[in-house]
């Protein structure tokens, strides 16, 4: 995987796995994430190297597999993106509708404007590997190994909407994720679980109470969720969502691998968030606070 790493982005383009740190400081191995930025303006992707020279995080190019690894990978991640990003203009545009109600001095098409142009948006496909089995010495109860988020530690996201595919759940014991391209180059699908056996494994969201959600997305559907920046511009009138991912009890994990994409909308680097940061100033505090 090093041909499709890049260190000197943070591992924040092209593939990244265990190279973030969670809450109490372990590096995170259990899902594997590849990374890449959907929007193109030439214009502006030049204007972001030469204002943040020491952002490559957010300036580089994309990366992708050899075709003869994954054929059309790059392209077709790209139409996903940008079909979540379009859709996400048209819940940008209600956003903004909220906001010009109920916010003093809010300029319409302010959410919207980000969400269309911005060069800075960033994509996430994710892979949770399958739990690793218990270990023999390991005698706890059920109810202690019932740790909300032991799949992914809670956490808010960075940008401003992050639009959401649905969660797609494989049986790795029965269906290998190692296979080959059928005679068209293209490689077979893995056949997807109805759900997961364990209902209360999946993504979980907690509202302003702390009360907590589980979060089912229909297969033909996409949710959105808001993030910091929105939270910080509508100056707290919508606020970040937190929310985790919640792996299965002992006995109900088996090897099933938990597969989503997020589109993580998000201001160029130089449009401020509040009266004192830009994008980039915030992105660059968070970036280094997971690494």
């Amino acid at each position: 995987m090093a041909k499709v790493e890049k260190p000197e982005a943070k591992y924040d383009v092209g593939w990244s796995c265990g190279k973030e740190t969670l809450a109490n400081g372990r590096y995170d191995t259990l899902k594997g994430s590849y990374y890449g930025q959907p929007i193109h303006n030439a214009e502006l992707e030049a204007k972001a190297r030469r204002l943040y020279p020491n952002c490559p995080e957010m300036t580089s190019d994309n990366v992708w597999p050899d075709e003869g690894v994954l054929p059309g990978f790059g392209p077709v991640f790209e139409q996903l993106c940008h079909l979540i990003v379009d859709t996400a203009a048209l819940v940008a545009r209600s956003c903004d509708r909220y906001g010009v109600a109920k916010l003093e001095g809010y300029k319409d098409g302010t959410l919207e404007h980000i969400v269309r142009t911005s060069v800075c948006t960033k994509a996430r496909l994710l892979h949770y590997f399958p739990p690793p089995p218990l270990r023999s010495d390991d005698q706890r109860p059920d109810s202690a190994m019932a740790i909300d988020d032991d799949w992914c530690a809670t956490h808010h996201d960075l940008g401003a909407l992050t639009g959401l595919t649905c969660q797609m759940f494989v049986d790795e014991a029965v269906h290998t994720p190692h296979a080959t391209p059928d005679s068209s180059g293209h490689l077979p699908p893995l056949p997807e679980l109805d759900c997961h056996p364990d209902p209360n494994a999946g993504l979980w969201i907690k509202d302003r109470s702390g009360r907590k959600t589980l979060v089912q997305i229909p297969r033909d559907c996409l949710g959105f969720q808001t993030g910091e920046a929105l939270q910080l511009i509508t100056r707290g009138k919508f606020k970040a969502v937190p929310h985790f991912v919640r792996g299965a009890q002992p006995g109900k994990a088996g090897k099933i691998a938990r597969n989503t994409l997020a589109v993580f909308t998000q201001p160029n680097l130089w449009e401020m968030v509040d009266d004192e940061r830009d994008f980039a100033r915030l992105a660059q505090l968070t970036l280094d606070a997971a690494l």
